[in-house]
C-alpha cells in the first residue's frame, strides 16, 4: 500500500521503517522540510511536501504532538477534504506530560477532534500505547493493538498494517469508544512516570470460552 505519514518524530520514523520492511511505499512530510528529509533518510523512505503526502495514499498516519495536530492537518489540506475517504490513523496522546491526565474536555476523545479537523476521513484510533522502539525491535511475542473506528474497511486496512509490524489488532468498537483507549494511555503514562510497571497493575485474565460470560473481579 501507499502510506502517507504526517510528522517526522520517533514514532513516525519507526513505523515508516517497519512498513517499508513489509513492502509498503511510504511518503513522509512535516512542517519542517529539513526535518522531513532527515526522517526520510533515517527510515529509508521519501520526503514530500505536506500538501502532497496524502494525495495518492491508501492510508495516512498522523504522528505529531497533540498540540500540533490542527496545524499539520491544515497544512496537509485536511479541512478542505484532502483526506476524505482515506483511513487516518490517530496514535495521538493528548495528555499532560508526566501526569497522564487527558487534556480534552470531559467525555470527549481527541480522535473525535481529529475527525472534525479532517472531514470525510475514516479515523482509526490505534498504535498509541507502545513506545516507538516496540516497532523497530524484533520480538517473538506479538502485542495486542487495541483500536477503534467507525468504518469497517478502514479498520481492516489498519489491522493489516498492524500485523505487518508484528502486532495483533483488536477492535474495541466505534470511534465513540476512543476516549476509553485514550484514558488507558493516560493510566499507563502516569504509572510509568511514577516508576511503576503498568503491566503489573493489570490482572492477567484469560479470554472467555465460547458462550461464556467473563467473571467479574
Amino acid at each position: 500500500m501507499r502510506i502517507g505519514i504526517l510528522g517526522t518524530g520517533t514514532l513516525a520514523t519507526a513505523l515508516a521503517t517497519g512498513w517499508t520492511r513489509a513492502g509498503h511505499d511510504i511518503s513522509i512530510g512535516g512542517r519542517s522540510p529539513e526535518r522531513a528529509e532527515i526522517a526520510a533518510k533515517a527510515s529509508g523512505v521519501r520526503a514530500r511536501r505536506l500538501p502532497e503526502v496524502a494525495v495518492d495514499a491508501d492510508a495516512v498516519l498522523l504522528s505529531v504532538h497533540w498540540e500540533g495536530v490542527a496545524d499539520i492537518l491544515t497544512a496537509a489540506g485536511a479541512p478542505g477534504g484532502s483526506l476524505a475517504g482515506k483511513p487516518l490513523i490517530d496514535p495521538t496522546n493528548a495528555v499532560e506530560h508526566g501526569i497522564g491526565v487527558l487534556r480534552t474536555q470531559s467525555g470527549r476523545a481527541f480522535a473525535q477532534h481529529v475527525a472534525e479537523l479532517a472531514p470525510g476521513a475514516h479515523v482509526v484510533k490505534a498504535l498509541h500505547l507502545f513506545p516507538s522502539t516496540r516497532w523497530t525491535t524484533p520480538t517473538s511475542s506479538p502485542v495486542t493493538v487495541a483500536m477503534c473506528g467507525d468504518d469497517p474497511r478502514a479498520l481492516e486496512i489498519v489491522g493489516s498494517l498492524v500485523r505487518d509490524i508484528g502486532g495483533v489488532p483488536a477492535v474495541l468498537g466505534g470511534l465513540d469508544r476512543a476516549r476509553q483507549l485514550e484514558e488507558v494511555a493516560g493510566f499507563v503514562i502516569a504509572l510509568a512516570f511514577a516508576g511503576v510497571d503498568p503491566q503489573m497493575a493489570i490482572p492477567a485474565v484469560p479470554p472467555p470460552r465460547a458462550n461464556e460470560t467473563p467473571s467479574q473481579p
